[in-house]
């Protein structure tokens, strides 16, 4: 991805959460100086992953394929040395018709809450005894401590206010349905790089294109 679409993503990501009324901690707004000002600070940010991400998970084509995410909080990976939370959160601004591509995760269990905007629409799949997509057995899910039965392959709308977990193994997409969604995500310790698969080679991350400054750093900037 170019610099100059992430800033321009980042700013765009920043007006809509204004709009909903979610205040983001002050680091958000901080520009690469402030950051070079305050790093002894911030070993903790750094070393949880915390702050912006943007991915377009490699496709090139982030309209269709990709997700503003900004991680609020967060622990560290299982056996890393030192004291962290046990939990994670973040926030996710998906965009109408904006896939995050079919995934799953083998530790971490998710609570996927829609905070404001449009609905999400959110596809379900389990996986096979072979690691594959499960085209046959419905998806047995909570959404706010109610069960639910969804076909495989099925897609459910979760509503502003309304929420879905995700446990581990539970096969995944979603997209802003009618608008853009923004997503709130509380979970176990998020751990991008061992626990993500996807089912193409996609990138969780994005090789960046250094076009212009950057607006804000993101994640890959400081976890390289």
């Amino acid at each position: 991805m170019k610099r100059s679409e992430i800033n321009s993503i980042i700013r765009e990501a920043e007006k809509f959460i204004s709009d909903c009324n979610f205040i983001l901690p002050p680091f958000a707004g901080w520009n690469p100086n402030e950051w070079k000002l305050n790093r002894p600070q911030l070993d903790y940010i750094v070393k949880a992953g915390m702050g912006w991400d943007i991915t377009d998970f490699g496709k090139g084509d982030f309209k269709q394929y990709g997700l503003v995410l900004f991680t609020l909080r967060n622990g560290f990976a299982p056996g890393t040395i030192g004291n962290s939370l046990p939990y994670a959160e973040k926030l996710l601004v998906s965009r109408y018709n904006q896939v995050a591509i079919t995934h799953y995760h083998k530790v971490k269990t998710e609570d996927i809450i829609v905070r404001g905007g449009a609905p999400l629409a959110v596809k379900l799949n389990n996986l096979d005894q072979q690691g594959g997509l499960d085209h046959e057995n419905p998806v047995i899910v909570q959404m706010d401590g109610i069960q639910h039965q969804v076909d495989a392959g099925g897609t459910v709308i979760i509503e502003p206010g309304a929420s879905i977990t995700l446990e581990p193994r539970c096969v995944h997409s979603f997209w802003g349905h009618e608008g853009t969604s923004l997503v709130g995500e509380v979970s176990s310790v998020n751990d991008d790089k061992a626990d993500n698969f996807f089912f193409e080679d996609s990138p969780r991350f994005p090789m960046i294109e250094a076009d212009e400054s950057p607006y804000r750093l993101i994640v890959p900037d400081y976890l390289a």
